[in-house]
């Protein structure tokens, strides 16, 4: 924990802020630390108990994903209230967790946004690596009915979703597209030079081009 003090910055700590964050460690030297320190799944949890913004994210590069068993995921992603803290849990631990299919479908349904918002990260992530057994049809028709008015992280991670079907499933894309340019999420979002927007029908074309330009290189 000293050492974590050590490396935070006032800099970094003012432009996390912006983004949702409380804490100045700059990430770079975050994940140096990680991997001086290598996996240590005791001390993972012992840093994720502090309560502490970037002791929890060095706690989630440090742990042994597959180690945590469903309802401890449960109760972490509940306490994790910062948005960095929040998708890195998702990401680097639910994500390799055998428990993830049961957290998706608990989760998806969870009448808490932030919970629901992890529900559909990892739908989404099914929707790209194994869709077996998925009824896109009826993701649509939710997503349909309830994104334009979800709050904002829940909102981000349906309208993932939906890019994501129609970019992965050819036969479900224009009914994406159309609910897309109907619902207009993210439509105005400020998007840099050089990078995609993530209004899902610019963001669903432009992949798709990707995609078939590389098919035929």
């Amino acid at each position: 924990m000293a050492e974590l003090a050590e490396l935070a910055d006032q800099k970094t700590r003012e432009v996390n802020e912006k983004h949702g964050d409380d804490h100045g460690v700059n990430l770079s030297k975050l994940r140096a630390l990680a991997k001086r320190l290598k996996t240590q799944q005791e001390l993972a949890c012992r840093l994720w108990e502090t309560d502490d913004t970037a002791a929890r994210l060095l706690a989630i590069l440090i742990c042994r994903p597959k180690a945590f068993e469903r309802d401890e995921l449960d109760v972490m992603l509940r306490e994790a209230r910062t948005p960095k803290a929040h998708d890195w849990l998702v990401n680097y631990v639910v994500k390799k967790n055998p428990h993830s299919e049961e957290l998706r479908l608990a989760w998806s349904a969870d009448p808490d946004p932030a919970v629901a918002s992890a529900g559909w990260a990892l739908t989404a992530e099914r929707v790209t690596k194994k869709p077996e057994g998925l009824d896109l049809a009826g993701l649509l028709d939710l997503i349909e009915a309830e994104m334009k008015d979800a709050p904002d992280r829940l909102q981000w991670a349906m309208n993932h979703c939906l890019a994501q079907i129609g970019i992965e499933h050819a036969e479900h894309r224009a009914r994406a597209i159309d609910i897309g340019e109907r619902l207009e999420v993210l439509k105005d979002y400020p998007t840099p030079p050089g990078c995609t927007s993530p209004f899902a029908p610019i963001w669903i074309t432009e992949m798709v081009r990707r995609q078939h330009d590389k098919t035929m290189a």
